[in-house]
């Protein structure tokens, strides 16, 4: 199929039209749209209930990681009516007053859709909309693990167990998910009953804890300065204006990695020092 070439796919029930299948999107592996395609359809199963209810805001790439990208909240210009989407104003919205219509990933044609036009990264908040479109507090919470100069994802192992054993404790489930680009993300459920608010102080608490009781690996506070070696406790994640990459979406960088869900036998490993934990390419996640 030539560059730039058209054609029409059947998707989910929907006739979808997908072009350029051969172009190059990470030039260091030869990646091209077509494999960034068939990932995602082979991924869908287990990352469309990830992106149920959330209104998803992507970052896209049309040429490659080797050219421009862009944010984007709004749905594209064109879409279909058949793509579902919710109008937001205010909730979400660092000024409070932005007024902006998010589109919802709820099959798999609105997935390929939206991935045809170069939308590499999919960011979504930590809360949903129920079926009126309405925000609802958030179901779970994130702590966002950014390793500074000289740490990685070794130092991210160690700081994700003891985040682990706390919020273990208080009877949450924690996955960890190794980000694509350098950090880690640890998600636990909620039972939606506390505002974004409440959630983003349980969180800092946390971190300044953790910071007291390891100074020489934590640091709740992104003060450059101090953050050689150490681990940045990122818990304003949390903010309901915040989005984080959605777990097994790819990332636009040098490498198709993708934010991949981790176990905790892998994360032990890690912080023991008996294996090295890595970023991990698309590819691993389709096994």
């Amino acid at each position: 199929m030539a560059t730039g070439e058209v054609q029409s796919v059947h998707v989910a029930g929907r006739t979808l039209r997908v072009s350029s299948l051969d172009k190059v999107i990470y030039p260091a592996t030869g990646t091209t749209k077509g494999e960034v395609l068939n990932y995602y359809v082979q991924i869908a199963d287990r990352l469309l209930p990830r992106l149920a209810g959330r209104p998803v805001t992507r970052i896209r790439w049309p040429h490659g990681v080797a050219g421009e990208s862009f944010f984007e909240k709004n749905v594209p210009s064109g879409v279909p009516d058949w793509l579902p989407r919710v109008t937001i104003t205010g909730h979400g919205s660092r000024s409070g007053r932005a007024t902006v219509t998010y589109p919802l990933v709820e099959d798999l044609a609105g997935l390929v859709y939206l991935v045809n036009l170069g939308s590499l990264e999919l960011h979504v908040p930590q809360w949903r909309v129920d079926e009126d479109g309405a925000p609802q507090p958030p179901d779970r919470l994130v702590i966002d693990l950014d390793p500074g100069p000289g740490a990685g994802l070794a130092e991210c192992a160690r700081v994700a167990l003891l985040v682990q054993e706390r919020l273990s404790a208080v009877g949450l489930d924690v996955e960890p998910v190794t980000s694509g680009s350098k950090g880690m993300q640890l998600y636990a459920e909620l039972d939606g009953v506390r505002s974004s608010d409440e959630v983003s102080a349980v969180t800092k608490a946390l971190a300044q804890q953790l910071t007291e009781q390891h100074p020489d690996l934590v640091l709740w506070q992104m003060t450059k300065a101090k953050r050689g070696g150490k681990i940045f406790l990122d818990w304003s994640q949390n903010n309901s204006a915040k989005t984080t990459i959605c777990p097994l979406s790819l990332r636009g960088r040098e490498q198709p990695n993708a934010a991949a869900p981790r176990s905790w036998d892998e994360i032990e490993e890690a912080a023991a020092g008996r294996a090295t934990l890595t970023q991990m390419p698309f590819h691993e996640l389709l096994g």
